[in-house]
């Protein structure tokens, strides 16, 4: 019998987020590459008619898409029973599975994790939960037994993301290589998508706020007319922020609507493998607390060949950086990057699905935080 592994993970509430849908599955399609047993367990707040809404069909049609039509458990509220496998069926896979990776501790139903084995939060937004919990706003690391991290520099030096006490394994977002091939087409611009605030608040903490991507962003306006070369970001951006809008185009971008390029996963992949290379802002919280964050989203360029120009978040380890992977920290040096990545495209395409190679393969982050994580 294979093993076991559960994962927990908001792809419905978002399931018309692309980059996001990837985000989240490519964790369970690497587990099972591994040779895992794979259940993914979602859950929607209750409401009338949620069974048959548009919302449930698109979140199975993409489950079917990945070919975990079979894998999955979606929890619909106390009072009906999940699409997927049935709540009695939840229980017992996981009861007797080896792990439960739970992301952003986003499944907490106390039935459900009081019967784990192996509870391991997974945090991909590195600084917000910690800072939320040490300002006692909420607590989502309670029950769990083991805290994984995109955030390499956790409890390192320099970083002001308080630890709780806990012990942090850093890990990289996993991409399966195979779905993500290198592209063929050398693209024309440098490109991004992103919320220009997203869900959170800043946080203020021990008397410094932490903020969010337009307190970064807006640094970097005028890079595409600094370099001279084509940028172009698809933003999920409010009317209010419209003046926003006018000083990126002023500078240069190309600002499109994010549901253009990466309303679905097929969409997104395309978006992607189209570019140029990408070019990444960071939330002024990654930054400001130099956690060490990467994104999802560069393992994806970098395995499509893109090479990706991104903003230093306080990025240690043994990864290098320069070739494929270029960051920047000012405007100034922002510009300087895209330059060289444009001077010598090809040796950075190279470099960039080496670098996902080596370091983003699901096979490769998926069994050594398995080894990582155990008893």
């Amino acid at each position: 019998m294979k093993p076991m592994v559960i994962l927990g993970g908001a792809v419905a509430r978002r399931v018309e987020f692309g980059g996001h849908v990837w985000a989240m599955l490519q964790w369970a399609l690497g587990m099972r590459r591994l040779g895992w047993k794979v259940l993914f367990l979602d859950r929607l707040d209750p409401e009338p008619g949620l069974r048959h809404s548009s919302r449930v069909e698109r979140f199975v049609s993409t489950m079917r898409r990945f070919e975990l039509e079979e894998s999955f458990s979606l929890d619909l509220g106390p009072d009906e029973e999940p699409v997927g496998w049935s709540r009695k069926e939840v229980l017992e896979a996981t009861a007797r599975a080896d792990f439960f990776f739970n992301i952003m501790g986003y499944i907490d139903d106390p039935a459900v994790l009081g019967v784990a084995r192996r509870l391991v939060f997974v945090d991909i937004d590195p600084g917000f939960p910690q800072m939320w919990a040490a300002l006692g706003y909420c607590d989502m690391f309670a029950g769990h037994d083991a805290f994984v991290t995109v955030g390499g520099n956790i409890g390192g030096p320099g970083c002001t993301v308080p630890t709780q006490g806990l012990a942090w394994t850093p890990v990289r977002p996993p991409v399966v290589l195979e779905l993500w091939p290198p592209s063929e087409d050398r693209g024309s611009r440098f490109t991004s998508v992103g919320s220009w605030r997203g869900p959170y608040d800043p946080v203020v903490f021990e008397g410094e706020t932490y903020g969010l991507r337009v307190h970064e962003f807006r640094r970097f306006a005028s890079v595409p007319r600094d370099s001279g070369l084509a940028f172009e970001v698809a933003l999920d951006v409010a009317e209010e922020d419209r003046e926003d809008v006018d000083r990126l185009e002023d500078g240069g971008w190309a600002v499109v609507d994010p549901t253009s390029v990466s309303s679905d996963p097929e969409q997104y992949q395309r978006y992607i493998r189209g570019s140029r290379s990408e070019f990444l802002v960071a939330k002024n919280m990654y930054v400001r607390s130099k956690g060490g964050w990467l994104s999802d989203r560069t393992a994806c360029y970098l395995a499509s060949g893109r090479p990706a120009l991104v903003q230093d978040t306080g990025l240690v380890g043994d990864m290098a950086t320069g070739e494929g992977l270029v960051t920047f920290a000012t405007r100034q040096e922002a510009v300087a990057g895209a330059l060289r990545i444009e001077a010598e495209w090809a040796r950075h395409s190279k470099a960039a699905r080496e670098l996902a190679a080596e370091y983003f393969d699901a096979r490769r982050v998926l069994s050594g935080l398995v080894d990582a994580v155990a008893v």
